[in-house]
């Protein structure tokens, strides 16, 4: 038996991620994900699905845990708003009925009070029909106590992309460079005039189960889309200077600060924010093309939102 199989044999469900160096990041998309840089990381085994609802709800049964948006809100964060309004709930994607711009975010996002990971799109919804979807609502911390629980942990940015990338050195996809190979929908992501026309070539209004695409280079399913994904790095703007220095290429480098990771652009919401990768159902060409392993987006550490989920890792 090969020492990867041997990994493998005692991490039921992961897959052998060899380790190496790469081109992370971008130059030609989003300022974000730039500067590419090459970035080096140590072998490690990678959940091949992403978390489901039914893996979360064993967690949730063994250990009685209640992730954030379960949990009673503070008054003294929300000064403004009324306390009989201060329910707990989460954040959940609706469909406007006509076009709408894309430049102001509430025309497809509404807090919705009741929901979380067992009733995602609030009270009266269920995920009964969906064990097997990828879970969702899930802030930062709930992901670490998952983590924790399995005896995991989660990814580094470089890692996850690394990992994403399957060996494909440089690819614009986790599957290669033709978003669509002969018209075949290759990730969960939104087809037609995003938010309002959803062309469902993929077969799938929101989240799909996981596994429901090929797996890439390295056995990993759904590297892209379906949901967002949490990783352990704060977010910055860019990529650090350090990190683009031709001299020497960083080994499993961590980036970013709690307080470099603020949103500077709203003093008022005061909540650090981490790294997420791989983009969502809700990813459209018109709108957020970050289905693509070096695309990266800001999360606050206290909001889940209804496409964000996660998968772990063990070193």
């Amino acid at each position: 038996m090969s020492a990867a199989e041997t990994m493998n044999a005692h991490a039921p469900g992961m897959k052998t991620i060899p380790g190496g160096s790469f081109v992370m990041g971008s130059d030609r998309h989003y300022p974000e994900e730039a500067p590419a840089h090459r970035a080096r990381v140590e072998s490690f085994l990678m959940d091949s699905h992403l978390v489901t609802n039914r893996l979360f709800g064993a967690f949730v049964m063994a250990t009685k845990y209640v992730t954030v948006a379960e949990r009673p809100l503070d008054p003294e964060a929300f000064p403004d708003i009324p306390k009989s309004r201060l329910a707990p709930g989460s954040l959940v994607f609706h469909k406007p009925k006509q076009p709408v711009p894309t430049t102001d975010t509430r025309k497809w996002w509404s807090w919705k009070a009741g929901a979380y990971w067992r009733h995602p799109e609030g009270r009266g919804s269920s995920v009964a029909a969906r064990l097997d979807h990828p879970v969702v609502h899930i802030a930062f911390e709930d992901a670490e106590a998952y983590a924790a629980w399995a005896g995991k942990s989660l990814p580094t940015e470089a890692e996850w992309e690394f990992a994403a990338r399957g060996g494909l050195e440089g690819a614009e996809f986790v599957w290669g460079d033709e978003f669509a190979p002969d018209g075949r929908p290759m990730a969960n992501t939104w087809q037609g005039i995003f938010p309002s026309e959803n062309l469902l070539l993929d077969g799938f209004e929101g989240t799909s189960p996981v596994g429901a695409f090929s797996a890439n280079g390295y056995g990993l399913f759904d590297m892209a889309g379906n949901v967002w994904e949490w990783t352990v790095d704060w977010y910055s703007d860019r990529h650090t200077e350090d990190a683009a220095k031709p001299c020497c290429v960083p080994l499993n480098p961590r980036g970013g600060s709690a307080e470099a990771s603020l949103d500077k652009r709203q003093p008022s919401v005061a909540v650090p924010r981490k790294v997420v990768k791989g983009g969502s159902f809700l990813c459209a060409p018109n709108y957020c093309r970050r289905y693509r392993p070096a695309a990266r987006h800001a999360q606050m550490i206290d909001s889940g939102m209804s496409h964000v989920g996660f998968r772990c890792i063990s070193r």
